[in-house]
């Protein structure tokens, strides 16, 4: 791989609000909700919960939303996080090509960026990830990225269900540590949607010992959390986890609501009573997390 000017990176990252944020939470011992939100409702209820809850919070685009507004709900996203009265940031999770990368690190609405490169074989995977973190190191937004292979699908990212997965081993974390990425998505048997019918079954042991390897170096996140509790957020955040996707959790409130609609309510009650009870769902997140009150 080609060298980085580790020193200047550095200088240049230390202070985004996304990497200051993930920091914090590392030393507090809570995670963040990186909540993926797909319209306005999404990101007016993460917002709203983390301020009735004076918490910190992250809004999670997909590249779904590039190709479906352009920068329509990124600059939405941007605007919600500058305007907020707690710390907000913007992150685009799954970005699965250089070019969707690229497109996103222009326009100055993302704090990170999620350089999945996972769909590659392994040093394909390692070469795109370490040329995709410079561009964006060079644009001050960090990177996370995803050592192994978490399993399965969400709207908006490309379903590798039919992709064997692979655990993460602190060997292959260093190397992925060594392209110069922010943030490491371990996969200890974590998986994205549903779990099905075999339940949720962690590793937690190799959750900390990649932890051990290289959580001094980088800060750990964690993907596919539908159906996780308290008690199971408790034991990853305690191996290391400062990052927590929430998509399911949020979204299927109101999807519900609008399935049960059934024109009882007008657009814009719609609109306002599914944000009321995404709202209330980031803010069960935010207790669970453990992370109320740390703005």
């Amino acid at each position: 791989m080609a060298e980085r000017p580790e020193k200047k990176q550095e200088m240049d990252l230390r202070q985004n609000k996304a990497n200051v944020m993930l920091k914090k939470a590392a030393e507090g011992g809570y995670g963040i909700p990186g909540v993926c939100v797909y319209n306005l409702e999404g990101i007016l209820a993460t917002v709203r919960a983390a301020e009735a809850k004076s918490s910190p919070a992250m809004l999670l685009l997909f590249p779904w939303a590039q190709t479906y507004s352009s920068t329509v709900l990124a600059t939405a996203a941007a605007e919600a996080a500058r305007k907020s009265s707690v710390p907000i940031t913007v992150h685009l999770d799954h970005a699965q090509s250089p070019k969707a990368i690229h497109e996103a690190a222009d326009t100055g609405c993302y704090d990170s960026i999620m350089v999945d490169m996972s769909h590659h074989d392994k040093d394909e995977n390692l070469r795109l990830t370490q040329e995709l973190t410079m561009y964006c190191h060079d644009r001050g937004i960090v990177t996370e990225a995803e050592p192994g292979r978490i399993t399965g699908g969400e709207d908006g990212v490309m379903d590798t269900a039919d992709l064997e997965a692979v655990m993460t081993s602190p060997e292959e974390a260093r190397e992925f540590v060594d392209t110069g990425i922010d943030w490491l998505a371990p996969a200890f048997g974590n998986v994205h949607g549903n779990y099905g019918p075999r339940g949720i079954q962690l590793e937690y042991e190799r959750l900390n010992v990649v932890n051990e390897a290289v959580g001094k170096d980088v800060r750990l996140v964690l993907h596919g959390t539908d159906g996780f509790d308290d008690t199971i957020f408790k034991k990853c955040i305690k191996g290391g986890i400062t990052k927590v996707n929430i998509n399911k959790f949020m979204n299927k409130r109101y999807m519900d609501l609008q399935n049960g609609n059934d024109g009882k309510l007008g657009l814009t009650q719609l609109m306002e009573e599914g944000t009321k009870r995404m709202q209330e769902a980031v803010e069960e997140c935010i207790e669970m997390l453990g992370c109320g009150g740390k703005a």
